[in-house]
């Protein structure tokens, strides 16, 4: 008997574990008319391919969609295996920050609460230097304007400070502009499209760095801030 449960704890432990090397979003679908991204196409599914080779898929319910441009890699829990960081949209009640992992959903936040309502991820990092990595997005970068920042509890992420004011992204683009430069900073623009701003936190508050007027896409390039 103790051996079985060792093989399922020894077992378990490497499913925990098992990280993702790649993801890409598929299953095109228009059922969802946001357009926020330039077109009326979003995603309907998720497919991962993990450390161990394998191939998974995560297909949304048909009243959601990833509403984004591409899932993003990050290692949230510091264990050595990435997860992927998503925009996930319910028609009804608009977008959330969602992360996966081999077994599924990891964490989320809620749902913004109306359709038509979206936000822009900046990325995850470790912003203010106490070991543990922070999710930074804007919510409703077109209304607003403010940037959140996350932390995992569980299966939870719990913002733990906003900055009102900044954006990173225009109706139509598609692309998200801006982003979480190797310093730490976080590049946006300000509210209304007319300056780069380099924005760090301490862990309690914001600092805010002028990068010159926005003349083009390069001018919100997070290198940029470092």
């Amino acid at each position: 008997m103790l051996r079985a449960a060792l093989v399922f704890l020894l077992t378990a432990t490497a499913a925990q574990s098992e990280g993702i090397a790649r993801a890409t979003y598929a299953e095109p679908t228009t059922r969802y008319a946001h357009g926020v991204l330039g077109d009326a196409v979003e995603w309907g599914a998720l497919q991962l391919t993990t450390d161990a080779g394998r191939r998974l898929t995560i297909r949304l319910p048909a009243t959601r969609v990833f509403e984004d441009l591409a899932p993003r890699l990050v290692d949230l829990d510091r264990d050595g295996a990435n997860e992927v960081l998503t925009i996930e949209t319910d028609v009804n009640l608009g977008a959330r920050l969602s992360v996966y992992g081999a077994d599924g959903l990891v964490a989320s936040n809620g749902f913004i609460g109306r359709a038509n309502r979206w936000l822009a991820p900046l990325g995850a990092a470790d912003l203010d230097g106490d070991g543990r990595i922070e999710i930074a997005s804007v919510d409703r970068p077109h209304l607003a304007k403010t940037l959140m920042i996350w932390r995992q509890d569980g299966p939870r992420l719990v913002r733990v400070a906003q900055l009102e004011g900044v954006t990173n992204h225009r109706i139509g683009d598609d692309y998200i502009s801006g982003g979480i430069a190797a310093c730490g900073a976080m590049v946006v623009a300000d509210a209304v499209w007319s300056r780069a701003l380099a924005v760090t936190w301490d862990g309690t508050d914001f600092a805010t760095r002028d990068l010159g007027p926005i003349r083009n896409r390069a001018s919100l390039d997070p290198a940029r801030a470092c």
